[in-house]
């Protein structure tokens, strides 16, 4: 029996095998053709990495020095729009080295600077085209924008877009500083629950942060006027 059972288990891996000879005979080309395909895939995309994107990148960064040293200075319509002597801005950095990551620090500069420049709508739309999902920087453009919101008088829009940054940072760095500007709006607006709100989050959460130490204060003012 035994024997037996090793005649069929040979019989089974031999037609086994034959089946596996058979499909690779059969499906030969598709699979040469599948194997060619992925090489070429991989190929392609090393090439890319080291004869296009890498050098594009390391030109956009090239491109964005000067812009950062003009920003550094607060010579914000340079840092933006260029100047004589060979930096194009900004603006032009974004375009021209669009999917770089040079090009999206470019927007969120380009952003800043329209705020600075009191250009708000345009600095709202420059900040919204950046992407990130740090901790710090995304949160912090978010911040801006909500700062632009209010500038142009649009206190609900600020108010929530402040409150979404601090969420999104969730830092002592950052979150205390949004969640008190987006406290004041809200008094502003006479919505004393959800400023008061803001601030005891400020007080039992970030309670490490220099906010901190005040916000009893806005606590106060906002309970008075609510009572009133």
């Amino acid at each position: 029996m035994a024997e037996q059972k090793k005649t069929n288990e040979g019989m089974n891996m031999e037609e086994a095998l034959t089946q596996s000879e058979a499909f690779l005979i059969k499906y030969k080309n598709a699979i040469v053709g599948a194997v060619l395909a992925i090489i070429l895939v991989v190929a392609g995309i090393v090439m890319y990495k080291n004869l296009y994107a890498a050098p594009r990148e390391e030109k956009a960064q090239a491109a964005l020095f000067k812009g950062e040293e003009y920003f550094e200075a607060d010579q914000y319509e340079q840092a933006l729009n260029g100047d004589s002597i060979g930096y194009a801005g900004f603006l032009k950095v974004a375009e021209e080295y669009s999917g770089t990551d040079a090009a999206n620090l470019a927007k969120a500069y380009a952003g800043i600077c329209y705020a600075h420049l009191g250009k708000y709508e345009e600095a709202i739309k420059q900040l919204e085209s950046f992407s990130g999902n740090d901790q710090m920087v995304s949160p912090a453009m978010k911040g801006t924008i909500g700062n632009c919101y209010a500038k142009l008088g649009q206190l609900d829009k600020a108010a929530s877009t402040l409150l979404q940054a601090a969420k999104e940072a969730d830092n002592n760095s950052l979150s205390p500083i949004y969640l008190q500007q987006a406290g004041e709006l809200l008094v502003k607006q006479g919505k004393y629950d959800e400023a008061i709100e803001a601030y005891i989050t400020i007080k039992d959460k970030y309670f490490r942060s220099y906010q901190a130490m005040s916000i009893d204060k806005y606590i106060e003012q906002a309970e008075q006027l609510k009572n009133k």
